[in-house]
């Protein structure tokens, strides 16, 4: 078996990504097989070209366990770059593209007629515990949210995870969940997340008891009203270097809870993401892209 593949990195997130047109083959273990950093290419997931009948082209993602991602925010910008770069999209302007959390609009930024960077139309952030999903254990509540912050969402308080208290190997701290088409959990420090234990506290949150698909987490500092840092273990990947839905659902509940204003400035280990979201419609994201190297497979 050969396979011609791009490597590509946003911010820092790194994918394989392939034209897999026309191609069937066992994607899950060929994800395992290419992500492995010791015995593969090395990456945070593989990204695959299909063909869409609602959009014009389809985007999956398999992390490095072999699982599929609903959606990858970093992922979606370096696909863009692999479609338009190589003419398998070929149009101006905003592309639609198919994903497991619907049609999103990717607008591909160019320099000298190569993409760097790209503005995506990340969906609307979901609150409510089904969506997420969270499993609040029975006779408990999420945080009723204040009223005066209520007023930016229509979801109801009852419905939010917000401030709720977790303790992993006998740390007790609050997140606030979100969706993005893929299930967060958010929690803010005071202390600087660079020397949180995420290496061990990350795994025990993403398959904690009230997560039935798993979860996204994130720990985050606030560095004013419009800038943020955060570190993310992401379910099926472990640490990454960033996360784009992740910071998209960051943004949304600190917008959500009044922490921050419509737009931030979020830096992650591998780079700093813009995202936009006033408390209502799609989050906004954006961020570089860039290609490392094109390579064969021969597995």
């Amino acid at each position: 078996m050969s396979i011609r593949f791009s490597k590509m990195h946003g911010a820092g997130n790194d994918y394989v990504v392939l034209d897999a047109r026309g191609q069937e083959q066992d994607w899950p273990d060929l994800a395992r097989k290419l992500a492995d950093r010791h015995y593969g290419v090395g990456a945070d997931g593989l990204l695959l070209v299909v063909p869409s009948n609602k959009a014009d082209i389809r985007m999956r993602m398999f992390n490095p366990d072999g699982s599929e991602a609903e959606m990858c925010g970093n992922g979606i910008r370096c696909f863009t770059k692999y479609v338009v770069e190589r003419g398998i999209v070929a149009k101006e302007g905003a592309l639609k593209v198919e994903t497991g959390n619907g049609v999103l609009d990717v607008t591909p930024i160019a320099r000298d007629g190569k993409v760097t960077r790209a503005r995506v139309s990340m969906g609307e952030p979901r609150f409510r515990a089904e969506d997420v999903p969270v499993a609040i254990p029975a006779g408990q509540k999420g945080f009723q949210l204040d009223p005066k912050l209520h007023s930016i969402t229509t979801v109801p308080t009852g419905s939010l995870v917000a401030g709720y208290p977790i303790t992993v190997d006998g740390r007790t701290f609050t997140i606030t969940c979100a969706s993005m088409g893929n299930p967060h959990a958010v929690a803010f420090f005071d202390g600087p997340v660079d020397s949180f234990p995420l290496e061990t506290i990350g795994p025990k949150v993403e398959r904690h008891p009230i997560f039935p698909r798993r979860v996204n987490f994130h720990v985050v500092n606030i560095l004013g009203r419009d800038r943020l840092k955060a570190r993310t273990w992401e379910r099926g990947a472990g640490i990454t270097l960033a996360c784009g839905t992740g910071a998209c659902a960051i943004q949304a509940v600190a917008r959500l809870l009044g922490l921050t204003d419509d737009t931030v400035q979020l830096a992650m280990p591998g780079g700093v993401l813009t995202i936009t979201w006033p408390g209502h419609g799609p989050v906004i994201m954006e961020g570089p892209v860039e290609e490392v190297f094109e390579g064969e497979w021969r597995g």
